[in-house]
């Protein structure tokens, strides 16, 4: 299949771009200011293919070199040494679709029922995989936090188009917490949560469960979610050209996964979080982001329609960070801030009774 024959438009003109509510010419957005210590990190990045944007041309190019490059440890190597207990699931998918793999992990030394972080991986939607991120969930809170992690193999656009990646996200979710007792987890204790297109995953999730009436998370842990379409907001003006994810690769990642409904008013939710306009009845949630990035504004806006909707949210702007900045540059200060401020909510959160703050 030639995936970039799939996408509608080259990428050139965004929805939004023109007059209104926070538009404006790009000489009316001077760059973001980075982090001095992270900007050592972003200039070692050069030119290469990390900071090279995805276009409709590029993108079954730059799959291709993902799926081939993106490391994928086996479950062996997960379970490292017998530190880990860590299954490959296959479960039932979306009615009709195929069925959905999940990899269930948690510390071999631990018994009884544990809570769950049920994640989504990063990608623009259109790259990545469910194992390359779980050492590092693991490490920084499986062990440190008594959890245990399931990371889904969602589809990835173009090839599936909304609503099949968050689809796979949710039924797997709703059979996890469906086999809870068999899982060794506390159904009472689900948190559902993602990076970047897994952020606007888990964001999509949260309202889909709400409104199916299905297992209902404690918490969202949306880190630097992918949430708006319609790329109108002033950061993805400033990023374009600086940031690692900038506003051309946006724009190529939602015609992926859009499809014809890319640029129309018909964009549910359930695609593009930002669109919601009922946010009440959600799970707590964290949101973070960095200021030099295309998402602060969407994350920032949709903290602030939570808090408008009466609900509850953590929200950190890491001053001069770039997309990714803890994945790039994982010793720097403010990567090391990020960590920790999310480990304490997670804590926080699991810590609390039923029905407590967050």
């Amino acid at each position: 299949m030639d995936l970039a024959g799939n996408l509608p438009g080259s990428g050139s003109s965004l929805p939004g771009s023109g007059s209104g509510s926070g538009s404006g010419s790009a000489a009316r957005c001077p760059p973001p200011s980075i982090d001095a210590e992270l900007a050592v990190a972003l200039a070692a990045l050069g030119d290469g293919a990390v900071t090279e944007p995805f276009t409709a041309e590029n993108l079954a190019a730059r799959q291709e070199r993902d799926a081939a490059v993106r490391r994928r440890p086996t479950v062996g190597e997960l379970r490292d040494g017998g530190r880990f207990e860590v299954d490959e699931l296959c479960v039932p998918g979306p009615p009709g679709e195929p069925d959905v793999t999940l990899l269930s992990a948690r510390p071999a030394a631990l018994g009884g029922p544990l809570p769950l972080l049920y994640y989504m991986h990063g990608g623009g939607m259109i790259v990545g995989n469910a194992a390359s991120v779980l050492p590092r969930l693991l490490r920084e809170w499986a062990l440190p936090l008594g959890m245990a992690v399931i990371s889904v193999e969602y589809r990835l656009a173009p090839r599936v188009r909304h609503p099949g990646p968050v689809e796979d996200c949710y039924a797997g979710f709703t059979w996890a917490a469906a086999h809870a007792a068999d899982l060794g987890i506390d159904r009472e204790r689900l948190v559902i949560g993602g990076k970047s297109a897994g952020g606007g995953l888990a964001a999509a999730l949260a309202l889909l469960t709400r409104d199916r009436g299905g297992p209902a998370p404690i918490g969202q842990l949306l880190l630097c979610p992918m949430l708006d379409d319609r790329g109108a907001t002033v950061s993805s003006r400033q990023a374009a050209g600086v940031d690692v994810w900038d506003r051309t690769s946006n724009a190529t990642a939602w015609r992926a996964l859009l499809g014809d409904l890319y640029g129309t008013s018909d964009v549910p939710p359930y695609a593009a979080p930002a669109r919601a306009t009922d946010l009440s009845g959600l799970p707590p949630a964290y949101i973070d982001v960095g200021s030099a990035e295309t998402f602060r504004d969407e994350d920032v806006a949709y903290a602030n329609a939570i808090w408008e909707a009466g609900g509850r949210a953590e929200l950190h702007v890491w001053p001069g960070a770039f997309h990714g900045f803890d994945t790039f540059a994982p010793e720097a200060a403010l990567s090391r801030d990020a960590r920790e401020a999310r480990t304490r909510w997670l804590r926080r959160l699991l810590a609390r009774p039923a029905g407590g703050a967050a």
